[in-house]
């Protein structure tokens, strides 16, 4: 096991504050948990669509400031299936970069292939197309 001294723990603090002094500082990250449903007979369609991700829409979702990002399907009643998505957004301008997704012609496309799979649930707000963004209420690094 590890002992921290005080001169390895100043070691620890004064690279730190190099690091942030020259602007490599961790980079903010916006956590975004979202819902939607999923027509149940279009279930293996999806899937298949994001086992084969598109190469230019992985290339968008990362210039566009999107990591770890994962969709996750359940049923929470027989027969009623939902989609869970999860991603952080490490950008500084989360709309600039939204807007910049959907205006490119390869994303439509693809959504294209998406939106007719999905059901937007009921409770979406009236700016949320279809997917719907829930309140994060807990996270632990």
């Amino acid at each position: 096991m590890r002992r921290w001294t005080t001169s390895g723990m100043l070691g620890v603090v004064s690279v730190a504050a190099c690091l942030a002094a020259v602007g490599c500082t961790q980079p903010k990250v916006t956590r975004v948990g979202s819902v939607v449903g999923i027509r149940p007979e279009k279930i293996d369609e999806y899937k298949e669509l994001h086992a084969n991700t598109w190469p230019e829409i992985r290339q968008m979702i990362e210039a566009c400031n999107i990591r770890n990002y994962s969709i996750y399907l359940g049923e929470t009643e027989p027969g009623t299936w939902y989609l869970f998505s999860y991603f952080e957004y490490v950008g500084d301008d989360m709309a600039a970069d939204f807007a910049k997704m959907a205006a490119d012609p390869k994303t439509q496309e693809w959504w294209s292939h998406c939106e007719p799979c999905q059901l937007p649930v009921p409770t979406r707000q009236k700016d949320e197309k279809i997917w719907h963004t829930m309140e994060e209420v807990f996270h632990q690094d």
